[in-house]
């Protein structure tokens, strides 16, 4: 298997692609306001991590250590999430949610269903999103989607100076950005760290 190095994933858009599978998961899931409906917004780290694992695995033909190097998880959870099976998946998705529990094959599952739907051409998302687009805003969960636009092109690590001035300007669920990040560290190792620290500080706020 041929090892690509760090400008090799840029030259594949990993994070267009990866967005558009996180979306298409979250539509399968039943949409955002499924995930207010059952209060577990954690579930947006998840498919973002899951989302990311399947592209990088199935496009890029990624190694699970790399992959797991790459998002800053374990080769564990990255292979809990390779090994998903999508047509178990579906039967497991309401009692998960409602326990709220992130188990990782379940995001596989729904990230490996979702490019299936891509690649099949059922991929409606502009409709999706349009009909969406105030439930995002106005209850958090666009925000993964707008940071990874925002951090587009970054070499990581990267400073917290450096993130703080792409992401100027964003609110999450009523925060301005520089209130969220005020106790992150000063290098941020990966883009997948951005999204874990942003998230876990998101569930602080909300107790």
């Amino acid at each position: 298997m041929t090892v690509l190095g760090p400008g090799e994933i840029k030259s594949f858009d990993t994070d267009a692609l990866a967005i558009r599978v996180f979306l298409k998961a979250l539509e399968i899931l039943g949409g955002p306001r499924k995930l207010i409906e059952l209060r577990n917004l954690t579930w947006i780290t998840s498919l973002m991590e899951a989302s990311y694992a399947v592209v990088l695995w199935e496009k890029l033909h990624k190694t699970e250590d790399e992959i797991a190097n790459f998002l800053g998880l374990t080769r564990q959870t990255v292979r809990n999430i390779l090994r998903a099976d999508p047509e178990l998946v579906v039967q497991k998705i309401e009692g998960e949610l409602r326990e709220k529990t992130q188990k990782a094959h379940t995001a596989g599952g729904l990230a490996k269903m979702a490019l299936k739907e891509i690649e099949e051409g059922r991929d409606n998302l502009t409709v999706f999103i349009q009909a969406f687009q105030d439930a995002y805003s106005d209850i958090g969960v666009e925000w993964p989607i707008e940071v990874l636009k925002r951090i587009k092109g970054l070499d990581f690590p990267v400073s917290k100076g450096e993130l703080c001035e792409r992401l100027k300007g964003i609110k999450i669920m009523g925060l301005d950005i520089e209130r969220i990040m005020d106790s992150m560290q000063d290098t941020v190792k990966s883009p997948r760290e951005l999204l874990v620290y942003i998230s876990k500080t998101l569930k602080k706020e909300e107790k």
